[in-house]
C-alpha cells in the first residue's frame, strides 16, 4: 500500500501540521496537587499539547517523522521539520519525562499514549536523518520515564483490561513489545511477553457475536488481543489459540466482525471513534493474516474483511471535522503502512 500512502502523504502530513501546534481545543488529563498545578497544556506538556489530547500529539509526531522518513522530498517537508524541531526539544522533553514522573501522574495515559510514545521513539531509532538523531537523542528521558512505568505497571496489573478505547490491555502492550524488539530491551519483552500470556492465553470462545462493536470503540478488544498474541507466540501455537479464541472466523463468523462500524455523526467526538475502528480493524486483519500466511483459509477471510473497513475508515480521515480530523490521519497512515516497520516474532 505504499504507493496508496505516497498519494495521500501531503493530506494526512497537512492534517497533523495543522494540529500538533494547535493549543486550543484541548482535553487534559491532569491530577491537581494544589492550586499551583492548574495550568494551561502548553505549560503542561512543552512538547505535546496540541492536536487536543497528549496522545493524539503523540502519535501525530510520529506520522510526521514516519512520512518524512519514507518521504524526504515531500514537499510539505521543511514544515514538518520545523514544528518537530520546535515541539521535540531536549528542555521540552524533560519536561514531559518529570511530568511522567511524577506520583501523582503513574496512571497518565496509561497504556495507549505509552505505547504510542514508544512507537515514535522506533521511529526516530530507524531514521538516519541527522535531524532525527538530534530528536531521538532528546526523546531518550521520555522513553526511559515510559519503560519505566511498564517495568513498575504490569506486574502489578493482574487482570486485563478489554475496553475498545485506550486502556485497552493488548493493544498498549502491542507497540512497547514491538519496541523492546526492534531496541532489543530485554527485560521489557521478556516482561510483555510473559503479560500476555498470562493474560490472554487461556481465551476462548470469545463472545464477540454479543459485545462489539461498543459505541465509541476505536479498537476491536478481539482483534488486539490476537494482534498481540501473534507477536508472541510461535505460528503452530498462534493457530491453535486463535481457532480457540474466535471459532469460526475462517467462515465469516461472527458477522458482525466483518462488517464495518457505522458512524451516524462525525462531529461527534465519541461517535466519531468507530472511524478510527475500521481502520485498526483493517491493520489488525491484516497483520493477522500475513502471521497466518496465504494457504491459511483464516487469511482469506480476514484480507477481504479488511478491504472492506480499509474503505469505509480510509474515505472519512478528511472530514472538516477536528473530532475526527486531530487523530486519524495516524491510523490511517498505520494502516496503509501496516505494521511494515514493526519486528514480527510469530515465526
Amino acid at each position: 500500500m505504499i504507493a496508496k500512502l505516497s498519494a495521500h502523504s501531503s493530506k494526512y502530513a497537512r492534517l497533523v501540521l495543522g494540529c500538533i501546534r494547535r493549543e486550543y481545543p484541548g482535553k487534559l488529563d491532569h491530577v491537581l496537587a494544589d492550586s499551583s498545578q492548574v495550568k494551561s497544556p502548553r505549560a503542561l506538556h512543552p512538547a505535546f499539547y496540541g492536536c487536543f489530547d497528549w496522545h493524539s500529539s503523540v502519535h501525530g509526531h510520529w506520522l510526521l517523522v514516519h512520512l518524512l522518513r519514507l518521504f524526504p522530498d515531500l514537499p510539505e517537508a521543511i514544515e514538518i521539520r520545523s514544528a518537530l524541531a520546535g515541539n521535540l526539544t531536549a528542555e521540552n522533553l524533560l519536561v514531559e519525562a518529570d511530568y511522567l514522573r511524577q506520583h501523582a501522574h503513574g496512571a497518565f495515559e496509561r497504556t495507549y499514549g505509552w505505547t504510542w510514545l514508544l512507537k515514535l521513539a522506533a521511529e526516530l531509532e530507524l531514521s538516519n536523518d541527522p535531524e532525527a538523531r538530534v530528536w531521538s537523542r532528546n526523546l531518550a528521558p521520555l522513553v526511559t520515564a515510559v519503560v519505566d512505568r511498564y517495568l513498575d505497571f504490569l506486574p502489578k496489573q493482574t487482570y486485563p483490561i478489554r475496553t475498545g478505547v485506550h486502556p485497552n490491555t493488548a493493544f498498549g502492550l502491542s507497540f512497547a513489545l514491538d519496541y523492546a524488539h526492534s531496541v532489543q530491551h530485554q527485560e521489557l519483552s521478556s516482561l510483555i511477553e510473559e503479560r500476555s500470556r498470562s493474560y490472554f492465553l487461556a481465551d476462548a470462545n470469545y463472545a464477540a457475536a454479543s459485545w462489539e462493536p461498543g459505541g465509541e470503540d476505536f479498537l476491536s478488544p478481539a482483534l488486539s488481543e490476537a494482534d498481540l498474541m501473534r507477536r508472541v507466540l510461535p505460528l503452530s501455537e498462534f493457530r491453535g489459540w486463535l481457532q480457540t479464541f474466535l471459532p469460526g472466523l475462517e467462515n465469516g463468523v461472527p458477522q458482525n466482525l466483518f462488517v464495518p462500524a457505522t458512524v451516524s455523526d462525525r462531529t461527534d467526538a465519541k461517535l466519531v471513534h468507530l472511524d478510527g475502528l475500521n481502520l485498526s480493524r483493517a491493520w489488525c486483519m491484516q497483520s493477522i493474516a500475513a502471521a497466518l500466511g496465504v494457504d491459511d483459509p483464516v487469511s482469506h477471510r480476514l484480507q477481504s474483511a479488511a478491504a472492506l473497513h480499509a474503505r469505509a475508515g480510509l474515505e472519512h480521515v478528511i472530514s472538516g471535522n477536528y473530532e475526527g480530523e486531530h487523530w486519524l490521519a495516524t491510523f490511517a497512515v498505520y494502516l496503509l503502512r501496516c505494521g511494515q516497520n514493526e519486528v514480527l516474532t510469530t515465526t
